[in-house]
């Protein structure tokens, strides 16, 4: 798997989403939309690095909560759009887990038990299904398909779950095999572990247990497999999805095709 990363340090989970091979032989275009954890640290050389992708539109997945708290730092001249995808959801959010890293036992009655990785598995089927989503990945969708709006960067917080689904049911669309797209998605679990591991030892520290955090902080394959059955489930297949889920017409979905997949 070719995977094109860009060395920005204040931004450990951006990556290129091309470069991957379709099953027809074409080659996903790399230098049109990134993924990536919030723009919030971004400063200095690594605001930088950033400019010189020559980003000209950021899609913020996150919540108002998760907006206020860290706003992103927009490269120059670059358009922002704000596609929330859980604003519908009548559960927990990302936003909610914040103060369970610094308390123990709040962790072990949010979280104990299952609930942490219950939670995700539920949360992607949301992705799936909830309007607010469905808005927000239309909008996605429908602007990369334009070329208008790239080189285009979308993103949450940690840039691995709603961002993950996001670039996933991209590469489904554009015929990119299976377990490439999962390859793809776990690579998230390398890309933040740095950024992860003093969040652990502080828990550790405090006297944590660190089994209830670790669902939080990964990206597993029942997570998006769960989001894959409810897609299935639901639509039956990614044309479908992307066609009566999201509102993607047949005329949109071939120019995200022409758009993003090379040939020859």
């Amino acid at each position: 798997m070719s995977v094109q990363i860009p060395a920005i340090a204040s931004l450990p989970n951006l990556r290129d989403l091309g470069g991957h091979q379709t099953r027809d032989g074409g080659r996903v275009r790399t230098g049109l939309a990134y993924r990536s954890t919030d723009l919030s640290r971004l400063d200095g050389d690594d605001a930088a690095a950033l400019a010189r992708l020559g980003i000209r539109t950021v899609y913020d997945l996150r919540t108002d909560g998760e907006r206020a708290a860290q706003p992103d730092r927009l490269p120059p001249g670059a358009a922002y759009v704000v596609a929330d995808v859980v604003r519908d959801s009548s559960g927990m959010t990302p936003a909610n887990f914040t103060g369970v890293f610094e308390d123990p036992q709040r962790a072990e009655e949010a979280l104990g038990g299952g609930r942490a990785a219950r939670f995700f598995v539920d949360a992607y089927r949301e992705f799936v299904h909830l309007e607010s989503a469905r808005a927000a990945y239309h909008r996605l969708f429908a602007d990369l398909a334009s070329g208008e709006y790239s080189p285009a960067l979308f993103h949450c917080t940690t840039g691995k779950d709603r961002t993950g689904w996001a670039a996933a049911a991209l590469l489904l669309l554009l015929d990119v095999p299976d377990d490439v797209v999962m390859e793809e998605y776990l690579l998230s679990n390398r890309f933040l572990a740095p950024m992860s591991q003093p969040l652990l030892d502080q828990f550790r520290a405090r006297g944590g247990d660190l089994g209830l955090l670790r669902p939080l902080m990964e990206v597993r394959p029942a997570y998006l497999e769960s989001a894959l059955d409810e897609m299935r489930r639901t639509f039956g297949t990614i044309e479908r999805y992307f066609a009566e889920g999201l509102g993607i017409d047949t005329t949109t979905r071939a120019s995200l095709r022409t758009t993003f997949v090379e040939r020859g």
